[in-house]
């Protein structure tokens, strides 16, 4: 059975691990820097916003920041892409993975409100670009889930952007080379129990994230 790494903390973590197990992997979630050779894929999960030193900014609106947890994250992606590993970085972590690799951040978007968690997360359209995964799975526009207040900017090395909400605020991304890819939305929480009518069904992307491994 595939064994993926869940970079967090376990009490925030469950909707990931529910979700991998129902697809038939096993999610282990741990903050230790590993051996990747014992993990089949890493899933980067969402979470808080990232510390702006990490991306050479002062705080121009980033709000709750846990510095040590990113620089952990950050050490784990290393590991994995250093041995060529699949990764899946969902929201922060689709952020974590564009900083990794020399991009940057919005701190605080221009059209925040269309995107914040407020109680329960946001839905809008967004469209995919053509050739994409996205596009093949879900079509050249489709409905996603959104629960954060800031974005990727500047793509970093070899970081391709997939996927685009109406107002511009970039939902996914890609490595051109390497078996890494990103969402700014939350699969986790689109399918099985936490199933939606109004989005699209996110196993599809975790369903292909466990071919990849």
């Amino acid at each position: 059975m595939k064994k993926i790494l869940i970079a967090g903390y376990p009490e925030l973590t469950h909707n990931y691990e529910s979700a991998i197990n129902t697809l038939g992997a096993t999610p282990i979630t741990t903050l230790n820097v590993p051996d990747p050779d014992a993990f089949d894929g890493l899933i980067l999960p969402g979470g808080g916003d990232i510390d702006p030193k990490l991306f050479g900014q002062l705080n121009h609106g980033s709000r709750v920041i846990d510095a040590a947890l990113d620089r952990i994250q950050l050490a784990i992606l290393k590991c994995f892409a250093r041995n060529g590993k699949p990764v899946l970085g969902i929201c922060k972590g689709m952020q974590l993975i564009n900083i990794f690799f020399g991009g940057n951040i919005i701190q605080h978007l221009p059209t925040y409100e269309s995107h914040q968690y407020d109680d329960h997360d946001k839905v809008h359209q967004t469209t995919a670009s053509d050739g994409s995964l996205l596009c093949r799975l879900y079509g050249h526009t489709f409905p996603v889930n959104s629960a954060h207040h800031q974005g990727v900017d500047t793509p970093g090395r070899n970081i391709l952007y997939t996927q685009i909400c109406n107002d511009g605020v970039i939902e996914g991304l890609a490595h051109t080379y390497l078996p890494i890819i990103g969402v700014q939305w939350h699969p986790e929480r689109m399918c099985f129990t936490h199933q939606r009518t109004d989005t699209v069904d996110g196993s599809l992307l975790l369903s292909y994230f466990l071919t990849m491994t």
